[in-house]
């Protein structure tokens, strides 16, 4: 088989879940992480759908059930935390049967990563920062190593991808600014806490929300409606929290505790809420997969579990065209391309409900939430937006899992 040898840049959710399946279709995966040590924290995903049938095929169901997190509500209040509106999530169960769980996003790159510890070459605290396509083989340079070849490259490492970056051309290019920034970080100890329940305060243009965590541990959400160019990621710590300050301190409910600890978290995660929209998802003998290539935004609510399903489709097409990278990545992309643009395009318009602009609109927002309760019309409102309508491929892969799982244990390092 040709392109045996697979570098893979990120050891978030599509790079494990890539290499994982890689190894199964009888590829050589390596993969390559920035970070010195998997992330910790993070914020909670919600995950379900095909990404879901993924897991369950990866055999990390019964572990997403374990760590995850079964929400009741979603529940909106008021300044004096009164409850407005809301509604039960149980019709999200009903409709995607019982394959629906929330949980934290690094938690399920921990499951990934512990399912190809003994199928892969895993190389933390490295990077990419350079490439050479020399046609029948790409020359890459390591940041601490040596120079390495490949017979492919696959970029996984996010929204802000160095793989892209050097292949395809600068983030702007490609990048779909939705109008939103984005703040999380975890809060030890908080008060009040609500099991199982996701509480969301809103004003024009902002969105404030905890949910509680295991060990004492609180999620907090910020969203705000800015397009200010001064809204770079790269804005120290101080500096973004306090434009976070600035922007919600006078919305009432509990904003003032939530600054108080937003003041004394050790990390805090700050980005713009974006979309990578990308003519072509490969040249050469280079591809990405995930975030680096159709990133839906963080509000999107289903990033994790298409990324996911993106990173099965690519390693199904390459044992499928026998590692032949140019029919395999067009395979993939066009596969996958309608099916990512309709979850693009739900993920723009859910953005807008998400932190509405106006009062008028978060009034909207509050009287169609108080109409779920009605049976069956949140179902009805819901469901196309909840189920798939990709076909899963069937590559065979399962069948040649077995094979793979008895191969030697590559070094880690």
């Amino acid at each position: 088989m040709a392109g045996r040898n697979v570098l893979i840049s990120g050891a978030g959710i599509a790079g494990p879940t890539l290499a994982f399946w890689l190894h199964a279709a009888g590829f050589r995966p390596t993969l390559v992480e920035l970070a010195p040590a998997l992330r910790t924290g993070g914020y909670i995903i919600d995950f379900w759908g095909l990404g879901y049938e993924i897991a369950e095929r990866m055999g990390i169901a019964p572990d997403l059930d374990r760590i995850g997190y079964h929400v009741r509500e979603l529940r909106i209040v008021g300044e004096a935390g009164a409850r407005r509106a809301g509604f039960g999530v149980g019709v999200f169960r009903e409709l995607t049967g019982g394959r629906y769980v929330s949980l934290s996003r690094s938690e399920l790159s921990r499951l990934l990563v512990e399912k190809i510890e003994s199928r892969a070459e895993i190389i933390f605290g490295d990077e990419v920062v350079g490439l050479e396509d020399r046609g029948a083989e790409v020359m890459v340079r390591f940041r601490q190593g040596a120079e390495r070849r490949f017979d492919l490259v696959i970029g996984a490492d996010g929204q802000h991808s160095a793989v892209r970056r050097l292949v395809f051309g600068a983030e702007a290019e490609f990048e779909k600014r939705l109008g939103y920034i984005v703040a999380a970080f975890e809060a030890p100890g908080y008060r009040p806490r609500d099991e199982n329940v996701y509480v969301a305060h809103g004003a024009p243009g902002r969105q404030l929300a905890r949910f509680a965590l295991r060990d004492d541990r609180t999620l907090i959400l910020f969203v705000a409606a800015l397009d200010s160019p001064l809204l770079s990621p790269t804005l120290d710590r101080p500096a973004q929290r306090a434009l976070l300050r600035r922007l919600f301190a006078n919305d009432g409910w509990e904003t003032t505790p939530i600054l108080d600890a937003l003041d004394r978290a050790e990390d805090l995660y700050f980005d713009h809420v974006s979309q990578i929209r990308m003519p072509r998802w490969s040249r050469g003998r280079t591809a990405l997969v995930g975030d680096a290539a159709f990133c839906l935004s963080l509000m999107a609510g289903q990033g994790s579990a298409v990324a996911m399903t993106a990173a099965y489709v690519l390693a199904g097409e390459l044992s499928r065209a026998n590692g032949q990278h140019e029919a395999a990545f067009r395979a993939y992309e066009n596969l996958l391309r309608p099916w990512i643009a309709t979850k693009q395009q739900a993920a723009v318009r859910f953005a807008r409900t998400f932190a509405p602009r106006t009062r008028f609109g978060l009034a909207l927002r509050t009287c169609v939430m108080k109409t779920f309760f009605i049976p069956g019309l949140a179902r009805l409102a819901l469901g196309r937006g909840i189920r798939d309508t990709l076909k899963l491929p069937e590559y065979g892969l399962p069948a040649s899992l077995e094979r793979a799982m008895n191969r030697p244990r590559p070094v880690v390092r």
